[in-house]
């Protein structure tokens, strides 16, 4: 397989407003491409797009594609799983909204001390074994989101697991929160394949600040700024699969252009990556807007757009950021203010970036609510 695989978790939507307002006819144009030039991995969930993202699939490729020209992997949301029925009824749902007889890789999701638990508890793990050997999964593995120092106690417990999804990317590579080089080593120390998400951060990667961008481009001028986090990714020992949430066709094109065949970086370009991590002043919220924290949350707030919004007011260092004020009142009235928050700290639990929501939401209000 090629090694970029188009994650369907940021599709183009019609109502920027409905995440469930999937553009199919933009999502079939996308696929079309994808297939037509080789690439063959898509990668969905239960819960992306409010639920919808697997119906999309459905429309764009099961139901277009003969099912030997793609690969599908799919994703068994453990907070939704409450007896152990559930994983059952879960999956046969999967499939159908997916319009498949099988998953090629089939993942326990999001995987942390608390879905650990859950697993064991309901029986999860023997569950995707025995949906591989009834032939229902190809290859069974999981994504995480915590310790290093976890990971390798759950590898050890399972070593069954054939790979591991890890959030990687040169801004993560040492951050103590995420520690993506330390679950890098814990992976292959078991000998674990490893699937990439997040190579771009949500897109914080796609750009950079103008004297990282000017010194990006004097090394490579005819590659974009998010060329360099894929290849950074893409180049590591054990990665067979880097996914990327293309929102629309220049993403996905610009994606394809170095995927097809990545070049892996140097040691002086991997110098110089770091470099520009030194110049790029980084907003205080490292949210990638994967919306995880949405569904749960009692007060129905829309975390991930206050946060934007008091991301784009630090950036500006304004004492007034009138814009911001007046979008954080538009939203506040179409739902719940930040203010909203009652900080049972729901959201904190699923959040992949580990964020403090509740103290971010309260700065948030103090700082645009009127």
């Amino acid at each position: 397989m090629k090694k970029l695989g188009l994650g369907l978790m940021r599709l183009p939507v019609t109502d920027s407003d409905n995440r469930s307002t999937i553009d199919i006819d933009a999502v079939c144009r996308m696929a079309d491409e994808f297939i037509s030039a080789g690439f063959t991995y898509f990668d969905t969930a239960y819960m992306y797009h409010d639920g919808k993202s697997e119906n999309a699939f459905k429309e764009a490729v099961a139901l277009r594609y003969p099912r030997d020209s793609y690969v599908l992997a799919d994703k068994l949301p453990m907070w939704h799983v409450h007896d152990e029925g559930d994983p059952e009824k879960i999956f046969n749902e999967q499939l159908e909204k997916c319009g498949v007889e099988y998953f090629d890789y089939y993942l326990l999701h999001s995987m942390n001390k608390g879905n650990i638990e859950a697993a064991n508890k309901y029986g999860a793990f023997d569950f995707v074994q025995k949906k591989k050997a009834d032939g229902f999964i190809r290859h069974v593995g999981f994504s995480f989101h915590d310790s290093a120092k976890v990971l390798d106690e759950l590898l050890t417990a399972h070593p069954e697991m054939e790979f591991v999804q890890l959030q990687i990317n040169y801004m993560d590579w040492e951050n103590d929160k995420i520690q993506s080089r330390k679950c890098y080593e814990v992976a292959r120390r078991h000998g674990k394949d490893i699937i990439v998400m997040e190579p771009v951060k949500g897109g914080a990667l796609a750009t950079a600040p103008v004297e990282a961008e000017k010194l990006l481009l004097e090394r490579e001028p005819d590659m974009s700024i998010a060329s360099w986090a894929l290849r950074y990714t893409a180049g590591l020992d054990g990665v067979f699969m880097v996914l990327s949430g293309m929102s629309n066709m220049e993403q996905l094109r610009d994606n394809m252009s170095f995927m097809s065949d990545p070049t892996p970086l140097s040691a002086d370009d991997t110098a110089l990556l770091m470099k520009t991590l030194e110049i790029r002043a980084n907003p205080p919220i490292p949210c990638t807007s994967c919306e995880y924290c949405v569904e749960g949350c009692p007060a129905g707030i829309q975390i991930p757009k206050f946060l934007a919004l008091y991301n784009s007011a630090f950036m500006k260092g304004s004492s007034a950021p009138e814009w911001e004020m007046k979008e954080y009142a538009k939203l506040s009235s179409e739902g719940s203010a930040a203010s909203a928050c009652i900080s049972c700290k729901a959201c904190e639990t699923v959040c992949p970036q580990h964020i403090e929501i509740a103290d971010f939401l309260g700065k948030t209000a103090q700082t645009l609510e009127r």
